[in-house]
Parts: structure tokens; C-alpha cells; sequence
């Protein structure tokens, strides 16, 4: 139970790290993205050598997922790199945020991304299908997750929408959402 929230610690033959932005390793417990090295690892993109070259820098594949290692060697997923919010020089884990938000019993589905601010770079925007005749409000909502997380990584805005875009797979198509965060 200590160890709830982790995938575990790496398999036979397969080393992992947390490296930062230059590429280089962080400490226990220090947020970065996921590396990986070993027999077990993919070779490289199909008919893709700029893909593979990107993702296999240093000889490490680097997987795009942000989290850590524990002090004993357990690994946490956080989040995806490319959906990690960025607000005034805080990390803000979208997932995190989602699950604030999941816990209301309103809330059937929710996707949070950032949209850009003048201010703080970008702010989390909460896009939130309402179970049917469970109905909320922006400030509901917000009061909600002020309850449970820290200010800064409250939702600046809660859209209401009917269904979250999804690709045929069934994944939240988050793209979509930044772009229409930004148009709002």
C-alpha cells in the first residue's frame, strides 16, 4: 500500500532514468521524462529515421511520459509531456487536476489542458461532460478543486461541453481541446 500510484520498478534487462530538459539525470524523487535502455526496447520508428533519432537521444529511448523514481526504485507516471502545464514557472500534472475534478459527482469526463495567458504562460482550462441531469457550474467546480489542490493548479475557466473529441482508438484528443481553450 505504500508503494499505490507506482508501476513498479523496471524489468529484467531494461534500465530506466528521469532525465531533465538538457538531458541529463535528476534525483529521487525529482519529476522529468521517463528514459528507458535495453534489449527490450524498440529499435526505432518504421521507415522513420528523424522520429527515432529524435526519440533516441543519448542511446536512451525517451518515451514522452513525465514522472519519477522513488528513493528504492519505483517508478510514477505523472503525465504526458507534451500535456504537462506550464504556469508561471510551476508544472502543473493535467492528470492530477482531472482527478480533482473526477471525484465531484457531477463529473462523468474531463479533460484539462493549458491555454496560453499573458501572465503566467499558460493556465489550466477544464473542459467537463456532466453526468445526465447531474448539472454544475464553473464555480462549483472550481470551488471543488480549491478543496483539493493548490491554487495555481486550479482551472481558470470550466467549459461544459457535450462529448470530449476523441480519435477512433477512444483517446481524448487534447490537441483539439488546446486549440479551442485558446479560442475562447
Amino acid at each position: 500500500m505504500a508503494k499505490i500510484g507506482s508501476v513498479g520498478k523496471p524489468c529484467l534487462h531494461l534500465e530506466v532514468a528521469i532525465w531533465d530538459d538538457g538531458d541529463r539525470a535528476v534525483p529521487p524523487d525529482a519529476l522529468g521524462e521517463i528514459v528507458l535502455r535495453g534489449p527490450k526496447v524498440f529499435r526505432g520508428y518504421w521507415k522513420d529515421p528523424e522520429a527515432t533519432a529524435a526519440a533516441f537521444r543519448g542511446g536512451w529511448f525517451h518515451t514522452g511520459d513525465i514522472g519519477y523514481l522513488d528513493g528504492e526504485g519505483f517508478l510514477y507516471i505523472v503525465d504526458r509531456k507534451k500535456d504537462m502545464i506550464v504556469s508561471g514557472g510551476e508544472n502543473i500534472a493535467s492528470l492530477e487536476v482531472e482527478r480533482a475534478l473526477y471525484e465531484h459527482p457531477a463529473v462523468l469526463e474531463a479533460a484539462v489542458v493549458g491555454s496560453p495567458d499573458p501572465r503566467w504562460g499558460e493556465v489550466p482550462v477544464a473542459f467537463v461532460v456532466c453526468r445526465p441531469g447531474a448539472p454544475a457550474t464553473d464555480e462549483e467546480l472550481r470551488e471543488f478543486c480549491l478543496a483539493r489542490l493548490a491554487k495555481f493548479k486550479v482551472p481558470r475557466a470550466v467549459h461544459f461541453i457535450d462529448a470530449l473529441p476523441r480519435n477512433p482508438s477512444g483517446k481524448v484528443l487534447k490537441r483539439v481541446l488546446r486549440e479551442q481553450a485558446g479560442k475562447r
